[in-house]
Order: structure tokens, then sequence, then C-alpha cells
């Protein structure tokens, strides 16, 4: 289990895991086709961002995900066009084919999101040049050994606006492949 600011929750990451069948198993095949068809709430074979969220809540029963926005929507954002459309607007939707992506996406973007605030103490969705280098200890627990934070900091904010944004922090992350040590993955 991982606590987010000062202890007032905490995360209990193989419950979450159990939520997002992401195996290619028969039985997680199964799993991810029933929670699929409980999202789609008009049948249509397609997931909007609105029916992923109303889904994470209802039919997933992920308070923590449901609670990160930031999170579902990035994930949501970088699969609902990984398959070949079928559909003038099936580009702008999570596809079936694109579920299973979908679930994968929600973790590492709901874990990318916990490193996120563990950095940012200023509970302000960005992260200041002080804040990054106060928070190097945890990032080299995370995997990544950064000797110069100053640089560090600099290359990250790549929209060069003196803070790190979310988008930043996870374009750096995920090339880093900065992983929390207590997720159970």
């Amino acid at each position: 289990m991982s606590t987010l600011r000062g202890g007032d929750r905490k995360i209990d990451w193989a419950d979450l895991s159990s939520k997002l069948p992401t195996s290619k198993s028969a039985k997680d095949k199964q799993r991810r086709r029933q929670i699929f068809n409980g999202m789609d709430m008009n049948g249509n074979g397609y997931l909007s961002l609105a029916e992923v969220d109303k889904g994470v809540r209802d039919v997933l029963r992920a308070d923590d995900l449901f609670d990160c926005k930031p999170a579902m929507l990035r994930a949501f954002n970088a699969v609902k066009d990984t398959a070949p459309a079928h559909t003038p607007h099936s580009d702008d939707y999570v596809t079936r084919a694109e579920f299973r992506l979908l679930l994968v996406a929600l973790r590492q973007m709901f874990e990318l999101w916990h490193m996120f605030e563990l950095i940012d103490t200023g509970d302000d969705r960005r992260v200041d040049e002080g804040e990054f280098t106060k928070a190097v200890p945890l990032m080299e627990k995370w995997g990544v050994k950064i000797s110069d934070p100053a640089a560090t900091f600099r290359e990250i904010d790549t929209n060069h606006g003196g803070q790190i944004l979310f988008d930043e922090f996870v374009a750096w992350a995920t090339k880093k492949g900065l992983d929390l040590e207590d997720d159970d993955d």
C-alpha cells in the first residue's frame, strides 16, 4: 500500500490491479467483455470518455482511479485511436479492440499520477524546481539517477513554463521507466 498526502488516503495496488483484467487469458478476456458491456451505456460498441469515467466508478468500483481525472484522461487519449478505424468517428472513442490497452494505460497513468502527486507538495497540479529537487531521493527509489536536478528539471519542462505539468512528467517518467517501489506490479 502507498500513502498519499500525509497519510490521508491509502492505495491498495493489489485490489486496483484485480479490478483491471489485463492479461490475455480466457478468464480475463471474458471479464473484459463483461466490463466493456457494462460501460457501453448505449450499446454502440464504443466508449466515450464520459462512459469510461462513469464505468470506472460504477462498473469497476475503483474510487481511487475515479478520483484521478488527469490519469483517466491521459489513458483514454493514449489508446482511443490505436486500433484501425472502422467508422469516421471510431478514432474519437475506445473500441472493444482497444479496451485491454485502456485498462493497462489506466493502471500506468494512475501510478504516474500518484508519483506526480508525491512530488507536487504544493498540491497545485504542477511541480516547481524546488519541489522537484526535494523529490530527487524519492525518484531515485523509483529507478532514475538524477545528478543535476536543475538540468533535469529544464529537460522535463518542455513548454518552458517554469513548472512541470503532468503530461510533461508522464513523457519523461515513461522514457526513464520510473516504477513505484510498493505498487505490487
